[in-house]
């Protein structure tokens, strides 16, 4: 396993913010490229306008056509939380739209595999299908929109992932990284894509009259689904990306939000009230993936349908259930994997550019799960491969900063044609399937390509750090301002600090949580380190720390207290 490096942040002047916030908080805008107070506005009125989507017009033209001549709409989705998120949200927008000849598809991903396929578009027309819009998917299905115009259908593609280099022939395509697109933000997932989609939508059948003798339907009422769906994906959190994703935070705060959002925020006992974006990205989205990696993605589809709360209470505990099952075969997984890894007696100094494992005995469903949690051992990116059928073998792909996992598939490809089936993705996750007799072959291309095309720098681990904090900033208030300023996430990440502490006491909570009390200047402080190594901790003999750390609350049984979310903890001399 790799050692990380922490470097401290570096620090740009922010005395020209002139924020109304703590000299801390403005210092850390300051450092994440804040550069005035318009960027840190959340307020709807600075999304950016969906006219500037390259193929929105023709988009909202062909659902405008389907409307007026009952045309059968379906929507195929994709077995991810941005999928399920994009396939809810499109189903209630155009309900609220005045569509009522109107289904979805997400394909099971053991059957189908991903995307629009042609055997999905024959799903599709036994639907009565006449307009397929993908969301989530498509920019990648050729074969599969050729199929489904060779039927007659009408294809409407909306998607975020990166084209490769044949677009297929669709009737409408909205994709903010399509060749072409002036969008300013590249970073809206699935679910952005599908929401401002039914923006403009809404705008367009304003204009054409259709709500003359009624209100047009609010459509900020979905923000709730884009927020979940956009931190999920883990796509970079922009300034219109944390516009959604605090739009969505403040309705599900105050309780104006989807029975089956506030069913899924129950089960994993969250404060609904006091819900942030890392709540969304580790504890709501994991359920509603379960049931793409081990069942049917429809079923969180229709969590998030759903309008009575007891039903929904039913399927989010169902949900709960799968996600324990997730993390259970996910744990033998990573295990196998990490025996495997260690057997090759790697060091720092030689491991591999890139690690490929493969077992035919892993669950396709938590491959990526796993190829993330090698990737945090390792720092490199990382392929687990699991069996599929007739010899294929298929892998979820997991990157670190800086390698463009997407890219470098694109320049594996050339170097050996026909080896890759197909794959899919962006920069920092991926999918690829290829014949099994082929593993090696491409393990040895992938690592030669990422030797010639990766600086060695890359790969070192370095985790960046805010600094220390002085006790008198270990308070409820210091830690209710940061976790107010975010959303934080990717792009733009949640402060962390370091520094050194008194060690006054420690035990293991749960099976493998480290509670401490730690001590800095006369001010003590609560603590926990999760998935410590319990061979060597708790260490009576330890008495100082060195750590990096989030600053956060505790909340328990009323009371809220300071704690410090401990991420890298070793014995220190002080």
């Amino acid at each position: 396993m790799t050692s990380i490096q922490v470097k401290k942040r570096p620090v740009v002047d922010a005395g020209f913010l002139n924020l109304s916030c703590s000299p801390l908080l403005q210092q850390l805008y300051a450092n994440r490229g804040i550069s005035n107070a318009d960027e840190l506005d959340t307020s709807t009125k600075n999304l950016l306008q969906s006219k500037e989507l390259k193929g929105i017009e023709q988009a909202c033209e062909l659902l405008y056509k389907a409307l007026i001549s009952a045309q059968k709409i379906v929507v195929v989705g994709d077995f991810d939380a941005d999928g399920a998120t994009s396939t809810a949200l499109s189903i209630l927008a155009l309900r609220a739209l005045g569509f009522s000849n109107i289904d979805y598809l997400i394909p099971n991903r053991f059957d189908y595999g991903y995307g629009l396929s042609p055997e999905i578009v024959d799903l599709a027309i036994s639907k009565g299908a006449q307009l397929l819009m993908t969301v989530d998917n498509g920019i990648s299905s050729v074969s599969g929109v050729a199929h489904a115009k060779s039927r007659g259908l009408t294809v409407l593609v909306t998607d975020h992932h990166l084209p490769g280099e044949q677009t297929p022939l669709a009737d409408a395509i909205v994709n903010p990284n399509q060749l072409g697109c002036t969008f300013p933000s590249k970073n809206l997932a699935g679910v952005g894509v599908a929401f401002y989609v039914m923006l403009a939508l809404r705008a367009f059948m304003l204009e054409k009259g259709c709500f003359a003798n009624s209100k047009a339907p609010n459509l900020a009422s979905l923000l709730d689904i884009v927020a979940l769906g956009t931190v999920a994906d883990v796509v970079m959190l922009d300034a219109n990306n944390r516009t959604l994703v605090q739009q969505g935070l403040a309705r599900i705060r105050a309780g104006v939000c989807r029975v089956g959002i506030s069913a899924l925020i129950s089960v994993a006992k969250r404060n609904q009230a006091q819900l942030v974006a890392s709540d969304l990205g580790f504890s709501l989205g994991p359920r509603l993936n379960a049931a793409g990696r081990l069942d049917e993605m429809s079923y969180g589809v229709e969590l998030l349908l759903c309008d009575n709360p007891e039903q929904a209470n039913i399927m989010a505990n169902e949900l709960d259930a799968l996600n324990q099952s997730r993390r259970e075969i996910e744990q033998g997984m990573q295990e196998e994997a990490l025996k495997t890894l260690q057997n090759l007696q790697l060091d720092e100094d030689n491991i591999p550019h890139a690690i490929c494992l493969f077992d035919p005995h892993w669950h396709q469903g938590v491959i990526g799960l796993v190829a993330s949690r090698i990737k945090e051992s390792y720092y490199r990116p990382t392929f687990v491969f699991a069996q599929a059928a007739d010899g294929e073998i298929k892998a979820s792909a997991r990157s670190i900063p800086g390698v463009h996992i997407r890219d470098m598939l694109d320049l594996v490809d050339k170097k050996i044609p026909d080896v890759i089936l197909k794959f899919g993705g962006h920069a920092m996750a991926a999918g690829l399937s290829l014949k099994e007799k082929h593993f090696e072959l491409f393990d040895k291309t992938l690592n030669e390509v990422l030797a010639a095309q990766v600086p060695a720098d890359l790969l070192n681990n370095v985790m960046l750090s805010d600094g220390q904090l002085i006790a008198q900033q270990f308070n409820l208030e210091q830690a209710q301002e940061l976790r107010d300023a975010g959303p934080w996430g990717q792009g733009f990440p949640a402060p962390l600090f370091d520094g050194s502490f008194k060690l006054l006491q420690q035990r293991i909570v749960g099976s493998k949580h480290l509670k401490m009390i730690l001590q800095v200047g006369d001010k003590t402080i609560d603590a926990i380190a999760f998935n410590v190594d319990i061979k060597f901790w708790p260490n009576p003999s330890i008495k100082n720390v060195y750590c990096t750390y989030r600053l956060d609350i505790n909340e328990f049984r009323g009371n809220r207290s300071v704690q410090m979310m401990v991420e890298l903890l070793t014995p220190d001399a002080l």
